[in-house]
Order: C-alpha cells, then structure tokens, then sequence
C-alpha cells in the first residue's frame, strides 16, 4: 500500500493541499483493485503535468490543485535549448577536464543564463567546486553544496603578533578549548553555545525542524573535511580599510576561520537536491545533479528560506568560534571580515535579476570584501572585488584541490608534511594527511589567475593551525583535546 512518503518519493509536494488528498485516491483505487505499479506511474504523470491529468477519473481533483499550485508546469519534459549559455574561465593551471565539462552541462540548462569558472576549480556534484552560474527564477541546491553557506571570517586581534611565540601556550590553549572539530563534534551542557539564531522559527520546514537540536550542540563548532580555526599573521605592506577600519602597514596577530552550516546544513541540502531530482525525472544523467526548484512554487520557497537560515546559523558558528576564543584569551577585535561561499543570491546583472550560485566561489563585487585562503601551510589573502561583471562579480574560495582525498592518503607522506610545515614556520596541532599543503593547488598562481577579478589587501600566513585530526595512518599532527 503506497503511503505518504512514497508518494513524496514519486514528486509530489508534502503540501496540505495536496499530499492529503491524493492518499485518499490513491487509497480509494487500490481497495478497487487498481494495480499499484500502475498507479505509481500515474502519480508520476501526474507531478510531470498536472494540467493534462485534471480530466483523470482518479486523480483528476489532485490535478487541479496541484496545476495552481504548480502554475509555471514544474516537472514538465526536459526540452534541450538551442545553444548553451555563455560562460568564461579564469585561470589555465590545473583546472581538470571533469570541471570543465560540468561547468558546460550547467550552461545547457535551459534555466541558465550565464556562467563562470574560477581558477581553483575542481570537480563536484553537479557544478563544479569554483562554479559559478546565474539562472533565471529558480535556484539548484547541488550548486549551493551541501554545506550551505560555508565560509570564512578573519579576525585582527588587539595583540601583538609576537604573542605567537610569547605567548604561544595561551594560543593553542583557546584553539583546543574553545573550538570543536570532527563529524558530530559540538558542546554540550553548560558548554553549550548561546546565539539568537536558535531563538528563530525553525520548525516552519521539516528539515530544520528535525535538525534544531544538532545544530544547537554542534552551534560554535566547525566539523571535519578542509575546516580549520588558525592564528597566524596578517601582513600590510601599505595602509588598507579592512572591515571598516583603518590598519597601517604592518603585521597583525589574526584568527582566521572557515566552517559552515554542520550537520543541519547538510540535512536541508540532502533533502531538497533529493526533492529536486525527483520533480524533474526526464533530465538527461550527465544534468541530474542540476536538478531546480522553481522560486515561484512551493519546493523553491521553502528551500530558500531554509538556506538563508543556514547561511544565519553558519554566520553564528564563526561569530561563536571568535567570540569564546577572543574571550578566553582575554583579547579584544580591532576589526574583522567575512564571506560565504557555498550559497545563492538574488542579484542584478546586465539588467536582469538572477539567481547567482556560487559553489566554492566568493563574492567580489566592487568594493566587497572576503578572503580567500590557501592551505594550512600556504598563505590566503584579504581581498577586495573589482565587480567583473563577466565573471558575476566573483572569485575563487581558495586554493583548490589538486589531488582527491584519496589520491593524498595514497601519494603523501606524513615525514613530507611534518618537513614542509617546519620549513614555512607553521605548527599543525591536528589534521589529517588529505588536507597537507601537496594536495592543493599554488595559491600564487590562482591569485594570479585572478588577477582581474579582485585587489589584494592583506597577506594572511598561518602559524598555528587546528583541523579534524585523521584517524590511524591519516592522523597528523597532536591532536590535544
């Protein structure tokens, strides 16, 4: 007997108006011995053209309710557009083959508008890690990510960067104490983080209904994979705004963070690009991962407002990290910056309102600023965007990979790792062996590759970096907690 989930299974929506509905005809015509492979293939038709099905003597009244609630025929048979959108690519170093042609499946949806490819790409699901694509009216939660609305925040302290040496234990000590890291890491009792964004509505949508109290343990922590909490130094070589404050040139003492939306994020990602694909069953494989929920239906509604309450709840983890960091050390933030880079935004290009998703990818419009980082032994940058309208006002969120997680565990040695990291002056307190500086890509040279794309104010220089420890022969580093 089909039940509600199934029938969520086969598209349609998990609606009031209409999930109640059809389980009631649905019901109604197996106890009259319709056949229920049949009827799973109607219900199919069904969320593919509800307008056609009204006159359906079973599932006619479902039809018209779902054809209004349906009004732009959402799920209708995927038609190939005549030429692909446009889209450009900076940066020729190390961009693979995979990357290249998912960014082209991405420009021949008949949504996009406008493309772009940074220089740290790499392949993903779906669009490309460093993929950038501009739609109209609808948004693809495989081009946000999974981790929703990822990103950095970068932190100039009120200490001296001497205090990396003088005061090196109090440093490691905040890092260990105040940052949690791994699958399923957080806080817990009186440890547990405070912030107004679990004070919102968060059981207006299932997905984060269910997920309020993960997010609330794991609030303020930074999870596992590239995640990092570092110190390090900021180097000015001239006078620069940053974050609204005027900086001389010199060195700062600087917490540089990057982490997302945790385990919650990756539910509500989970559950929509799932959603996704099954409202759109007749796109071709190689488009699959570029399933799109319209933003005038119900399905595009909600999955919005579920990734800006991310993108808020990812905002309060970093918020959270440098708040109890600084505070147990007893320092004091002369300024700060920070940026997604896994998200989707409503913007304005060349006279159109678009939907920009930016996929590992940083906004830089003009005058914006963010920062890009490299690895944990390699500099990242504070940078300001030049708005580039042919690249969507965008840069890339890294360095990018240059080997698989994989192809590192396999190809790097941790003897390798523990040489680079003392040459450059960096002291790893944990981290796995698929996260070393060889698994990545030169940073000079994607800085360079982007060169038209955003202006450099700070150079960032890691001094004491703390990641997910690996597990056995992938742990590197002293994990102390």
């Amino acid at each position: 007997m089909l039940n509600a989930q199934d029938l969520q299974a086969l598209g349609l929506p998990r609606d009031k108006r209409v999930l109640p509905l059809a389980m009631k005809a649905v019901h109604v015509a197996l106890s009259h011995g319709a056949d229920e492979g049949a009827m799973r293939a109607a219900i199919r038709r069904l969320c593919l053209d509800p307008a056609g099905m009204t006159a359906d003597p079973v599932l006619g009244e479902v039809a018209e309710v779902l054809a209004a609630l349906w009004p732009d025929g959402r799920g209708a048979a995927y038609t190939p557009r005549d030429s692909p959108a446009p889209w450009q690519q900076w940066g020729q170093v190390h961009v693979e083959a995979e990357a290249i042609q998912q960014m082209k499946n991405a420009c021949a949806l008949p949504v996009a508008v406008r493309g772009a490819l940074m220089p740290d790409a790499h392949a993903g699901y779906g669009l490309p890690i460093g993929g950038v694509l501009a739609v109209r009216s609808a948004v693809i939660p495989f081009a946000v990510g999974v981790d929703i609305a990822c990103r950095m925040r970068l932190s100039v302290l009120d200490w001296p960067v001497a205090s990396l040496q003088t005061r090196r234990e109090a440093l490691v000590e905040a890092l260990e104490t105040e940052t949690s890291f791994g699958v399923g890491a957080g806080f817990t009792g009186a440890a547990r983080r405070q912030h107004a964004v679990m004070d919102e509505d968060w059981g207006m949508l299932e997905p984060t209904g269910v997920q309020k109290d993960k997010a609330w343990k794991q609030l303020g922590s930074s999870g596992g994979g590239n995640h990092f909490a570092e110190f390090g130094e900021l180097q000015l070589g001239e006078a620069a705004t940053i974050g609204g404050v005027h900086l001389e040139p010199g060195r700062y003492l600087a917490l540089l963070s990057h982490s997302g939306s945790r385990g919650a994020g990756e539910a509500v990602a989970t559950h929509y690009s799932q959603l996704a694909v099954r409202l759109h069953p007749s796109l071709p494989e190689n488009l699959r991962h570029l399933a799109w929920l319209d933003l005038a239906g119900e399905p595009g509604q909600a999955y919005w407002a579920a990734m800006e309450l991310m993108g808020r709840y990812a905002s309060a983890n970093h918020e959270l990290i440098h708040r109890h960091i600084l505070a147990h050390l007893g320092a004091a933030e002369l300024t700060h910056v920070e940026n997604h880079h896994n998200f989707a935004w409503k913007e304005e290009h060349s006279g159109e309102q678009v939907i920009v998703h930016r996929k590992g990818a940083t906004p830089a419009g003009a005058g914006v600023q963010g920062v890009v980082p490299g690895s944990m032994g390699t500099p990242g940058f504070v940078i300001q965007g030049r708005g580039n309208e042919a690249a969507l006002s965008s840069c890339s969120h890294g360095a990018g990979r240059l080997m698989s997680r994989t192809a590192a565990f396999r190809c790097i040695r941790p003897e390798e790792v523990a040489r680079y990291l003392r040459e450059h002056g960096v002291e790893l307190l944990s981290g796995g062996l698929d996260e070393a500086p060889q698994a990545y890509k030169d940073i000079n040279a994607v800085m360079a590759g982007q060169a038209d794309l955003v202006d450099i104010l700070a150079r960032f220089v890691p001094r004491l970096v703390k990641m997910a420890p690996g597990s056995g022969a992938r742990r590197f580093g002293k994990r102390r907690r």
